[in-house]
């Protein structure tokens, strides 16, 4: 429980900061946010793992789960600042990241034995969380880019178009961050149907179908951007469309499932 406060007020921080910066001086204080940043990751992902293990075995009930997703997504996002300008996006994932690391630390869950957690289920648990992830930041980049455009498109000079970088990069990006989350979605899909007894039983066919549809929705997205052209407001429509199908195939059934009829 300390770890996770500690992780949600250095979330809370940062964020701050960032909102700050993007008022006053969009220039400075670049190392006290990431050096801040990489603490609360940290600090969050040990309360994330050390909310999924117990000595009982794994807990992968709802809020736990999400918590490691966005402890995840916040990786993935310091990663990419590497080689790409998406420190703005912060300001949306560490208040989302901040909420899901104190709710885990203190719902309840059902914690099951190590033994029954295959290499197999390791493989689509670990790209299923990757998936999520990579897609969620696709998300939010696709929201920059529908916010961005808009303000184009009406001549704005100042908000967004100031601290983000040009549109045209933005959108390289956000093709960037679907071709790998596709990737890692496939991955998931498949050694799903290879080891799960059952894809389409009861307790998964609602998660299964949405989770194909979503892959349909990016995939064929990146084919009309391959071959048609499409970018801007159809990349986000695309875009926005797949990831509430995700959300809903995944998040929306276990939350059915575990806090409305509760089964696990």
């Amino acid at each position: 429980m300390p770890s996770a406060i500690i992780a949600a007020a250095l979330y809370l921080l940062v964020t701050a900061i960032q909102l700050r910066r993007l008022k006053h001086a969009p220039a400075t204080g670049t190392r006290t946010v990431i050096a801040l940043s990489v603490v609360a990751v940290l600090v969050h992902g040990y309360s994330a793992v050390t909310a999924v293990q117990s000595p009982a075995g794994i807990n992968l009930g709802f809020f736990k789960i999400s918590s490691l997703i966005f402890w995840m997504i916040d990786v993935l996002f310091l990663l990419s600042l590497l080689r790409r300008p998406l420190a703005n996006l912060g300001i949306v994932l560490f208040p989302l990241s901040a909420v899901a690391v104190l709710v885990s630390a203190i719902a309840p869950g059902n914690a099951k034995p190590f033994g029954d957690l295959p290499g197999g289920m390791l493989l689509h648990i670990g790209s299923s969380v990757l998936a999520y992830a990579v897609l969620t930041i696709a998300a939010c980049q696709a929201g920059a880019v529908a916010a961005m455009d808009y303000q184009l498109r009406h001549r704005h000079t100042r908000g967004l178009v100031q601290i983000l970088p040009p549109l045209q990069l933005m959108e390289t990006m956000l093709f960037e961050l679907l071709w790998v989350g596709l990737l890692l979605l496939t991955i998931a899909i498949g050694s799903g149907m290879v080891f799960l007894q059952d894809i389409f039983a009861q307790h998964l066919v609602h998660k299964t179908v949405l989770t194909i549809c979503a892959w349909l929705l990016f995939a064929t997205l990146l084919w009309g951007h391959h071959q048609l052209g499409w970018r801007s407001q159809t990349a986000v429509r695309f875009t926005l469309s797949g990831f509430v199908v995700l959300m809903l195939g995944y998040f929306g059934s276990k939350f059915v499932l575990e806090l409305i009829l509760h089964q696990t």
